[in-house]
Parts: structure tokens; sequence; C-alpha cells
């Protein structure tokens, strides 16, 4: 697993390795950032009275903690377990699952690459960086492709490995797809025409879709949508171009719809 350098901040939740257990707490190594301990106080192990600290973390255990207090300068980090709900228990363990998949995917694609293992360290840190987390790093490539990846300095050969991989693997709460419309109109009033047109298309609703339609650049628009799954979402996309395409050629424009476009 890759680890984060420096400290976690005050607030934050955490997930660690119980260490040591002893008679007035416990002391946590954090699996998320490298060579980082901190410490669980007896008193913020649980609430009320502890007979036996050990009857509460044993050495060993994951546990999901928060930190009340950072002191780079001593390197010394508190931390809390009863301060931890059940759903932010549940929440920070699904993140550090999404993390350990999203850490095998990278070493897929390094592996793809042919990076060695310094390489694909120094891709991962990377990437972290940019987009917080590295799940999150795959879920924006699957969702937006590869262009959220070189966006941010990286190499278009390895942003294009890592939306395979994404789009391969990354469940999503959503899809998103786009096409594009060619709309031309030789009339006085060529321009409304195409505006009119771009509105009918606009001002459709469907329940669970959410569309927009973008100037790209004379005479293309593009048109996007976001839904549960590429079935709804294709089917709305050819609604919305259909009826634009409709509307301009009834009032004698051209148009023509495009599912991709070369750059």
């Amino acid at each position: 697993m890759l680890t984060r350098d420096g400290y976690p901040e005050k607030g934050d939740f955490v997930i660690g390795t119980v260490k040591k257990v002893l008679d007035f707490g416990a002391f946590v190594r954090l699996d998320e950032y490298k060579d980082r301990e901190g410490l669980i106080h007896i008193s913020e192990v649980a609430s009320g009275w502890i007979k036996n600290i050990r009857d509460h973390v044993k050495e060993g255990q994951k546990v999901v903690c928060k930190v009340l207090n950072v002191d780079p300068r001593k390197g010394h980090i508190d931390l809390s377990l009863k301060d931890v709900n059940e759903h932010q228990k549940r929440s920070k363990i699904q993140e550090w699952k999404n993390e350990q998949k999203a850490n095998k995917w990278l070493e897929m694609a390094g592996e793809e690459l042919g990076l060695d293992d310094r390489e694909i360290e120094k891709i991962g840190k990377k990437l972290m960086k940019k987009f917080d987390t590295l799940y999150a790093a795959f879920e924006e490539a699957a969702v937006e492709g590869y262009g959220v990846i070189t966006k941010e300095g990286f190499d278009e050969k390895i942003a294009k490995e890592l939306e395979k991989i994404a789009k391969e693997n990354v469940k999503l709460p959503y899809v998103k797809i786009d096409g594009y419309l060619e709309l031309t109109s030789t009339a006085s009033d060529g321009i409304e025409i195409i505006r009119n047109a771009l509105l009918k298309g606009k001002n459709i609703k469907l329940d669970g879709i959410e569309s927009d339609i973008h100037y790209v650049g004379s005479p293309r628009y593009r048109i996007t949508v976001k839904a549960g799954d590429y079935k709804k979402a294709e089917n709305a996309l050819k609604k919305i171009a259909t009826t634009v395409l409709k509307e301009i050629k009834s009032r004698g424009g051209k148009g023509e719809f495009f599912r991709k476009v070369a750059q």
C-alpha cells in the first residue's frame, strides 16, 4: 500500500493497527502514513470507566480513530476511539478498502506499461497529491476519461492505461457520456433558429437524468448526459439529439449528430 508523507490533520479519521497496549493507553501505527504512530489515551478508548483496557483494544487489531491533536515538532499524534460513531467507522473502512483496490489497479497499470516499483510509486504519490486519494483518481478517470489525468501533468500513455483499468473496474454511482451536433442555417435569422433548436433539447426533462448542451466551436455543440446506467444515458442522448435535429430541419436548417468526434 502506498502511504502518505507528513501528518494527518486534526479532525481527520484514520485507520491503524494497534502495536502495543499499556495500562495508560494504546499505541497505533497509522497505516495510511509513512512511519507515523499515534496514542489512544485510556480516557479516549471508550465512554465511561474502563476496568481493563485490553477488553477494548488488542495488539494487531485494526481500528478507526479520530485525530484529536497533532504536534509535528514532537512527532505526537493524539487519537480517539470513542469519538468515532458507526457511520464514520463504516465510511472510513470502505475508503480504506477502495484504496487497497486502487493500489492493485495501479500495479496492474504499471505491469502493462513495463514500469518498475519505484516508477509506480512515483506515479501513485503524484496521483494522491493531485486527487487526494488513489481511488478518487481512478474514479475521475472512469467518469471524465484520461484527459482529467493528463491535465494534471501525466504522460498520455500512462493516463490512457489508467482510464482503461478504471473503466474496467470502478463501479460508478452514475455514468457520463456525450455526443456532438453540427448545426447550420443559411437563413437571415439562422443564429436564432439554431438557438431555439438547442433550447428545445435543453428543455427536455427526464427522470434521473442530468443533461446540458455546450458550444464547442461553430458549427459544433456538445451534448453531455449523466444517468444511472449506460442504457438510460444513451436513450436520453438520442432523444435530445433527435429533438434538436427535428426542430432545426423544420426551420430549413441542417444538422447531424455524431456519437464520437475525432479530436
